[in-house]
């Protein structure tokens, strides 16, 4: 889902030999030592700060509670969504947005929302707003060279201006919540840059519910590197493998080091 549900994915340094270990959910302990950057889709952020032992994990199950709710009442306010787009080279996604709000405006609907809220990987897109402009794009997706269209079933616009409800009461919880140094690079969804210190994960946090999440470039970030150098494996935990599926169209080479860790599998294995 858009809204990147408890997902984490993690980068560890390649070893040979390597053994891969669950239990209980949980990479073998020589993988977790030896990784070295960890990123999360939307709130999946905060499972990568916990995992980097930024946040506890009871204050940021907390905080991810909060943010919940007051996103849920925001989408309430407004008749909103979000639409997965993919389309073609020529694509002017932008300016589909602005003649969407140019349509919404037409229908008498003030400060209409139509913005990309998901950046995800060459040529695809998450778009979000008033349901009005989303309807407008799907009607008119040959117009703006969209070769698939697709509402997602979510409640409400994340990741824009009309989560703003949602800013105050997060930035007050994250005010109360110690937070660390990151032990290792956590990557923000915001810019795709490395977090800093505990007052950059802070503001970012509280920015990143009314920003798009640019996870094209975070991949870029984390993958960057001279050429001949071997890519990390990668790890990503939790249900589904989306995150997989993204990162092969953005980089192939590092997929090929990609691996899936579903938490429930391997407690049901584990406790067999």
């Amino acid at each position: 889902g858009a809204g990147g549900e408890g997902r984490r994915g993690g980068a560890g340094r390649p070893r040979r030999g390597r053994r891969l270990m669950f239990a209980l959910g949980s990479v073998s302990v020589q993988v977790v030592e030896s990784c070295v950057a960890a990123a999360g889709y939307s709130v999946g952020e905060f499972a990568a700060l916990v995992f980097a032992g930024a946040l506890s994990f009871a204050e940021a199950l907390y905080a991810v509670k909060v943010r919940a709710e007051a996103m849920q009442k925001a989408s309430e306010a407004v008749p909103s969504g979000m639409l997965s787009v993919i389309g073609r080279r020529e694509a002017d996604y932008k300016f589909a947005c602005l003649e969407a709000r140019k349509h919404c405006e037409s229908l008498g609907i003030e400060n209409p929302v139509c913005e990309i809220s998901n950046y995800l990987f060459p040529d695809s897109r998450v778009i979000a707003g008033h349901l009005q402009a989303l309807e407008f794009l799907q009607e008119n997706a040959r117009k703006y060279y969209f070769t698939r269209t697709k509402m997602l079933p979510v409640s409400g616009a994340f990741h824009t201006r009309l989560m703003e409800p949602a800013v105050e009461p997060l930035a007050e919880v994250l005010k109360s919540i110690e937070i660390q140094k990151p032990l290792l690079c956590v990557y923000s969804n915001v810019d795709g840059k490395k977090y800093m210190h505990s007052k950059h994960i802070q503001k970012l946090l509280v920015k990143q519910v009314v920003s798009p999440v640019r996870w094209e470039q975070t991949m870029h970030s984390v993958y960057e590197r001279k050429q001949g150098t071997e890519f990390p494996y990668t790890y990503e935990v939790g249900p589904g493998k989306q995150l997989g599926a993204v990162l092969k169209k953005c980089n192939l080479k590092a997929w090929k080091q990609y691996n899936h860790v579903d938490a429930l599998e391997d407690e049901e294995e584990a406790a067999e």
